[in-house]
């Protein structure tokens, strides 16, 4: 340590001392290396929606369309603190994703269970082993493994989430491992409490034995640049398979049902720059062993995104089609994303739907992703359709919605 020669005048008459003031200097300086690693982001997501025709009662039920309905919202609002690992051996950081508004409410991590506009999106200890080209180690709360499309509505191609978002878990309590072979192939494994998302929530506590747990993996293939057009392509597949608690029996597993849910789905570049074209595949198999019979679910969609480099506009298409047995979903089986607690609220899933949403984007300010979007949802069974100003007694087999949507990025 450099002292200069007033602080040894100041140490000689006894008013400072000179080893407490080099342990503060390395207690500051510490602490500036860590701010120095740490970055903080996040974004507020806002949109204007409406629904075409009259009457709000029985709107589509895919995931977080509840309450927004002919007005303006608020969504969400995210704020990340993190320390990302380095490229040492032994590396450690840490993130925390919490988030406010009507979303963390049905994104429904609260370990009470109680909705009070916030939630814990992800909270992990996050490390690196040396174990051959690295280890990479998650404990705490993270993001499930699977799915096209995220929480992150600025990150999807579209604002409003597709049927197959809507089945699938969204963040799991547990510990995950992520090793990459190499720059083509990469792996994940996975034990979780449960299928989530309830922060901490046990199986042990909804009639299941202490060592019940969820298991989860996936492999992820990335085509190298040298393949020509089709590098950058990618391909996933990956399994989860636990207790899911928004599915509920009658008998013993009364709290919850074992949940084994399969995913594939990747996006492949084209000739045309700036075309991207993108499909996926969830399904889900509900095995309740008590009284209530099984069931299963799946959704299918086809994603293409056009934006050319550089350029401020882009524009985004999704065509999907869902299917589940009859009574999977709706006021005594709420999915754990989707769906909200309040059985005056559930929306409708039909048993059989089919949907097109389309996106133009055109970025005016800075930070700022703008976008309209138009959806047409079309229920394909008779006996389950949309609309109506009645609740429970929906009319119309088709719904059309028109959305505004504005995310400012921090």
């Amino acid at each position: 340590m450099k002292v200069n020669k007033w602080t040894l005048g100041l140490a000689a008459c006894g008013l400072v001392s000179l080893p407490a003031l080099v342990q503060a200097e390395e207690k500051l300086s510490a602490l500036q290396t860590a701010l120095s690693s740490t970055t903080i982001s996040g974004y507020v997501n806002t949109s204007a929606q409406w629904d075409i025709g009259t009457g709000n009662a029985n709107v589509p039920g895919f995931a977080y369309n509840n309450n927004k309905q002919d007005g303006f919202s608020l969504n969400v609002v995210k704020v990340t603190i993190e320390r990302p690992l380095d490229e040492g051996q032994w590396s450690a950081g840490y993130k925390v994703d919490t988030v406010y508004g009507p979303d963390a409410n049905q994104l429904a991590t609260q370990s009470t269970g109680i909705p009070a506009d916030f939630g814990v999106k992800q909270a992990y200890v996050a490390l690196r082993a040396p174990v051959g080209n690295g280890l990479d180690i998650k404990l705490g709360v993270f993001d499930t493994i699977v799915g096209y499309e995220t929480f992150d509505a600025g990150s999807n191609p579209n604002f409003t989430r597709s049927y197959g978002y809507t089945i699938e878990p969204t963040t799991h309590t547990g510990l995950l491992l992520t090793y990459q072979l190499n720059d083509m192939l990469g792996f994940s494994a996975g034990i979780a409490n449960t299928f989530g998302p309830m922060i901490n929530q046990q199986a042990w506590a909804n009639g299941r034995a202490e060592s019940y747990k969820t298991y989860m993996g996936s492999v992820a293939f990335s085509a190298p640049k040298e393949w020509g057009f089709v590098g950058g392509s990618t391909l996933y597949a990956g399994i989860i398979n636990g207790l899911n608690t928004g599915f509920a029996g009658t008998g013993p597993t009364a709290s919850g049902a074992r949940d084994t849910h399969f995913y594939v789905g990747g996006a492949i570049t084209t000739p045309l720059k700036g075309l991207k074209l993108g499909a996926s595949y969830d399904y889900a198999a509900i095995d309740d062993t008590s009284t209530t019979p099984d069931g299963d679910a799946w959704a299918a969609a086809l994603y293409a995104s056009f934006s050319p480099e550089g350029s401020k506009f882009g524009v985004h298409f999704r065509g999907e089609y869902a299917s589940h047995s009859p009574g999977l979903y709706g006021p005594g089986n709420v999915s754990f994303n989707s769906l909200p607690a309040n059985p005056n609220q559930v929306g409708v899933f039909p048993t059989k739907v089919f949907a097109l949403t389309g996106t133009v984007q055109y970025d005016l300010w800075k930070n700022v992703l703008s976008r309209i979007e138009a959806r047409w949802d079309h229920s394909a069974n008779g006996a389950d359709a949309f609309a109506g100003d009645i609740a429970g007694d929906p009319a119309l087999k088709n719904h059309f919605m028109v959305v505004a949507n504005l995310i400012y990025k921090f």
